[in-house]
């Protein structure tokens, strides 16, 4: 499809869409459509540029029950502009109608699917969230044909997620997959079923998976990551070992910069694109598009009294574009993730920096203008001191994975001014538990009045190495020391 004809359909699509009506596929788009196989599916869904959603006013089932066709429409060219070519949406038992879907809600997912199409993303269906009744196999069953029979050939569906964050622990669960699997197969047997397992429950969770269900077993393994985006690349890689030679995908990840910054987030989501480029994964869907307005999360929602989990977006909650949706566009437009954001100059908003203080009780390092080797900005130490923990330092963690016996060099240029004590950069080993393992330093500033510096450490990273964090050090420092135009591969 050109671009200009793909701008003329998403034109009448979403103009239609704004007077209540959708348009089906027409019959030479259903003639001309092959019909999907089991392999081509799944070689969509190992490459898919997914996008996890919800309307920013409305999400978890709220999306379904106040639908608004408007703000799906523009969210989805959002998306779309960022590189996604698939979008997840859940569907909820409880609000489409158990076991027989009402017609109405069938149809907000038609329309769902048919905007997505517009915009040349297809749909990733997850079933069965907020919903534990896995004594009610029959009637599972019923529904769950009931929503997927009109999609089993059709091209804007490529996969079914058959429950979101499956508890493997959990014997009535197991119980229901083993029977709810084959009866989905049979009615839909092109079709690519996954589970996915919580943050915690993690890789371990996923090889429980795969045992319980040997007999009946599944096409691919959906990994939610949300821990260490320093360790990214130890966990996914256990994540692959624990369903070898079954394929992963990263079907949620991402930080909330509610807790952080909008810049950790987006050094968070570089990080694990890089790792999952690393590691031959080849789809990472960031959560979640957007940020949400206070009341947009059910109050049924464990998550709703949450603050960290209205603020994972892409944008923020007034449509806004954050770092992290920059890092999402070029990841998925160009397959890099370039350190820049990193802010390793310190030219960029305090909001959008990943550095991190560490020991600030001993000295916290400022950024300031008063003293800038480039740019506009350098960073200041003043006064520092030390704890029994260690030197106070300014932190942050590279892009690039760590990996056992890859040479590493880091550099930073310092000035001193009436400058005492110790002032030095260092990298810090961490083993895939976030146990530390060693240090290796730099040389030192010399104390007094200097000009700019370079302080260089170059080393291997050592055996069990799975991390490494920079920092920037200055302390028992009675005088003023700047850093400024820091490097790190």
């Amino acid at each position: 499809m050109t671009t200009s004809r793909f701008r003329t359909r998403a034109t009448v699509l979403a103009s239609s869409l704004l007077l209540g009506m959708v348009l089906p596929m027409s019959p030479a788009q259903a003639e001309t459509a092959p019909t999907p196989t089991l392999a081509g599916r799944m070689a969509d869904v190992k490459v898919a540029k997914t996008m996890n959603y919800y309307p920013s006013n409305a999400g978890w089932s709220a999306m379904w029950t106040g639908f608004d066709v408007t703000a799906i429409d523009a969210d989805l060219a959002k998306a779309a502009a960022l590189g996604a070519d698939n979008v997840r949406v859940i569907v909820f038992p409880d609000a489409f109608g158990f076991p027989t879907p009402k017609a109405d809600y069938v149809e907000r997912l038609r329309k769902f699917i048919s905007i997505a199409d517009s915009y040349g993303m297809t749909v990733k269906l997850t079933l069965f969230d907020w919903w534990a009744g896995y004594s009610d196999v029959t009637r599972s069953i019923t529904w769950a044909k009931t929503i997927l029979t009109p999609y089993k050939d059709d091209p804007r569906v490529v996969t079914v997620e058959l429950k979101n964050e499956f508890q493997p622990d959990d014997a009535a669960a197991i119980t229901w997959a083993r029977q709810v699997i084959p009866a989905i197969r049979a009615a839909a047997p092109t079709m690519p079923l996954t589970l996915s397992v919580d943050g915690g429950t993690g890789a371990s969770g996923m090889a429980k998976i795969k045992s319980s269900l040997a007999g009946t077993p599944l096409d691919y393994y959906d990994f939610h990551f949300y821990g260490n985006s320093e360790r990214s690349l130890a966990e996914i890689r256990k994540a692959q070992a624990a369903v070898a030679p079954a394929p992963i995908v990263i079907g949620e990840t991402g930080l909330s910069s509610g807790t952080t910054s909008e810049g950790e987030q987006a050094a968070y989501l570089s990080r694990v694109f890089r790792a999952a480029t690393e590691a031959g994964v080849g789809s990472v869907a960031p959560w979640t598009l957007n940020d949400f307005t206070a009341g947009a999360i059910p109050a049924n929602s464990n998550v709703s009294t949450v603050p960290a989990q209205y603020t994972f977006g892409l944008y923020r909650a007034d449509g806004s574009a954050k770092l992290a949706a920059t890092v999402v566009r070029t990841a998925w437009t160009t397959g890099t993730t370039p350190n820049s954001v990193l802010n390793l100059g310190f030219e960029a908003p305090a909001n959008e920096s990943p550095w991190r203080q560490n020991l600030p009780e001993a000295g916290a390092g400022t950024v300031t203008t008063d003293m800038p080797r480039n740019g506009k900005y350098s960073l200041r130490f003043a006064g520092t001191t030390r704890t029994s923990a260690g030197l106070p330092s300014l932190r942050t963690a590279p892009i690039t994975p760590v990996q056992g016996g890859y040479k590493w060099r880091a550099e930073a240029f310092a000035r001193g001014f009436s400058a005492t004590g110790i002032t030095e950069i260092s990298l810090s080993w961490f083993d895939a538990n976030g146990k530390w393992i060693s240090e290796s330093t730099s040389n030192r500033l010399p104390a007094g009045n200097t000009t700019w510096t370079k302080l260089v450490v170059e080393t291997a990273a050592p055996a069990g190495a799975a991390s490494v964090q920079l920092h920037l050090k200055s302390a028992d420092n009675t005088g003023v020391v700047y850093f400024d135009d820091v490097a790190i591969s």
